[in-house]
């Protein structure tokens, strides 16, 4: 079975998806880029082919517009981009949260290396929290994640984490402050990046406020079915959609009562309980080569664009 996290670390519990390694709290940065597998630089060179072929000996010449990105301890090759791509290392994404930790509060929860390399991470919990009726914890996070094959910007985003299933969702608000996303055209500034993503307390409290506002809106067995019927119904170039019946079956089995914390007065039978119902399956059921796989999907992939139509769609029931 292939695997995508090639190494990664984490403190406390063992996260949702129950990868990495596991340290004591308040570690440094220097052990975080260590046990995460950070420790290493992202190189650039130009790139070369050789001409020939059928047994003809040919030249070796020179890309003139494209660099070849490899790992600087295992010298194995990234991906081939342009010359004005903008790297950024394993050790700038660790380096984003030192002053976070060091003087805001913030404790470095997971980080890691996705891909051989090709992707990196690291979760911070914000020391925000809220509690729904029903005592339905959610804590506050703030994830920084980058790629160098073209899948993704370098991207700091809110995201959420309900302590009693560990379901995970991106934090996205009216105001755009949810995530910021930096091409990799331009340089990263981390600093520019932390005052444009606007880490305070007001996003936390508007995020919760609609959370709160999902947890006492009732919903009919009519609005549940029409709300996962279109979650899970996706446009095709044909006339027609296609269902995942499967992945709706799942889900409504998980809002009525079988998904973790279902039954809290938070979930039970309200707009809240079906978003929830739709990242648990999304984070924890939904079929995956692996568990890495599973994660990679969940927070950049498509599962992370399932659980955002969901957020959608619950929302404009509470208006």
């Amino acid at each position: 079975m292939s695997h995508l996290v090639e190494q990664m670390a984490y403190v406390g519990c063992t996260p949702w998806h129950g990868l990495g390694n596991q340290l004591t709290a308040n570690q440094p940065l220097e052990v975080w880029s260590q046990q995460a597998g950070m420790d290493w630089e992202i190189k650039k060179a130009p790139v070369r082919y050789m001409t020939g072929g059928n047994g003809n000996m040919g030249e070796i010449l020179t890309c003139e517009a494209r660099d070849v990105l490899y790992r600087s301890d295992n010298l194995q090759a990234l991906s081939v981009v342009g010359h004005r791509y903008q790297v950024v290392q394993p050790q700038e994404i660790l380096e984003f949260y030192r002053d976070l930790t060091e003087l805001s509060g913030f404790e470095l929860e997971t980080a890691g290396v996705l891909k051989g390399g090709r992707k990196l991470w690291a979760l911070a919990k914000t020391g925000q929290s809220t509690t729904l009726k029903g005592n339905d914890t959610t804590n506050g996070y703030v994830l920084l994640a980058t790629a160098c094959d073209g899948s993704m910007a370098t991207t700091a985003q809110f995201t959420s984490v309900r302590v009693v299933c560990n379901n995970t969702l991106a934090v996205a608000l009216e105001t755009g402050s949810g995530a910021i996303k930096v091409p990799h055209s331009t340089a990263f500034d981390p600093q520019a990046v932390k005052k444009q993503l606007g880490i305070s307390v007001s996003a936390w409290d508007e995020f919760m406020y609609r959370m709160k506002a999902l947890s006492e809106r009732q919903v009919t067995v009519s609005e549940a079915n029409t709300f996962i019927d279109q979650t899970f119904t996706h446009p095709t170039k044909s006339t027609t959609a296609t269902t995942n019946e499967r992945a709706k079956a799942k889900v409504l089995s998980l809002f009525n009562g079988q998904g973790m914390g279902s039954g809290l007065t938070s979930a039970n039978g309200t707009a809240f309980g079906l978003l929830n119902a739709v990242t648990e399956y999304v984070d924890h059921q939904r079929r995956a080569k692996s568990t890495d796989h599973r994660l990679d999907s969940a927070w950049f992939g498509q599962g992370s664009t399932l659980k955002q139509s969901a957020l959608d769609q619950a929302l404009f029931m509470v208006g």
